[in-house]
């Protein structure tokens, strides 16, 4: 039987939600998915629909989101419809949502910047060197299945989380002087979640198309989105 995959995608221009998306779109035709894409998240309220879709892949920064929309991402999850992203497009969505981010386990609060002698004012702001490093878990799930610890120069996410998170990898926040914290943050990068019949992946590395073709990055997405989809 072919699976359904809906890429729902949107919001901020800055992620480049369609360039982004497209770069998977091929991967899951191949791996037997009917492929649909839509661009207002109040598909999710289509219960019907959803239903008979077994993977949601999501690249909707900021955005806003009616209660009605969420209610039905939030059922189709529980009864096994598979989510799955990749930084803003799913972790810093629809701020103003509680159950959302409940649903999700994870929220964007910042990406911390360079040295300010060395900001000019736009995104490269915030493009640092960080290593992804995995956990335990990690190193034993077959999402991260033969990847290593490796580095990225793009943003790097601190994000709150909770402990229902499965957490697969993260990445630490240092000291600097420059920065209000206090001691190093431990913010997870890449993590699964398991909700009702359903699951849920998130990967914050993405900001930009380069950084989903790394090798490493695009391999743990590639995985995670399998991962997610409901198996008929």
């Amino acid at each position: 039987m072919t699976r359904i995959a809906l890429v729902v995608r949107g919001g901020w221009d800055g992620h480049h939600p369609v360039e982004a998306t497209e770069l998977f779109v091929p991967f899951l035709r191949a791996q037997g998915f009917d492929v649909a894409i839509e661009t207002d998240p109040q598909v999710y309220a289509d219960a019907d629909r959803l239903a008979a879709t077994d993977l949601i892949v999501q690249c909707v920064t900021m955005s806003e989101i009616s209660k009605e929309a969420v209610r039905g991402l939030r059922d189709a999850v529980a009864a096994g419809t598979g989510l799955a992203g990749w930084h803003g497009g799913i972790a810093d969505s629809y701020r103003a949502s509680s159950d959302y981010l409940q649903l999700v386990g994870g929220q964007f609060a910042t990406h911390p910047s360079k040295h300010p002698d060395e900001v000019h004012g736009d995104q490269t702001d915030n493009y640092l060197d960080y290593t992804v490093e995995l956990t335990d878990l990690g190193r034993s799930h077959e999402i991260m299945a033969g990847i290593d610890d490796f580095t990225l120069h793009t943003e790097q996410y601190w994000v709150l989380h909770d402990d229902l998170n499965d957490v697969l990898a993260t990445t630490t926040h240092p000291v600097q002087p420059y920065h209000p914290w206090h001691r190093p943050i431990v913010s997870p990068a890449v993590w699964t979640r398991d909700w009702g019949r359903g699951r849920v992946f998130v990967a914050t590395p993405g900001h930009s198309p380069d950084v989903l073709q790394d090798a490493n990055v695009r391999t743990i997405i590639e995985r995670g989105m399998l991962w997610a989809a409901r198996t008929r």
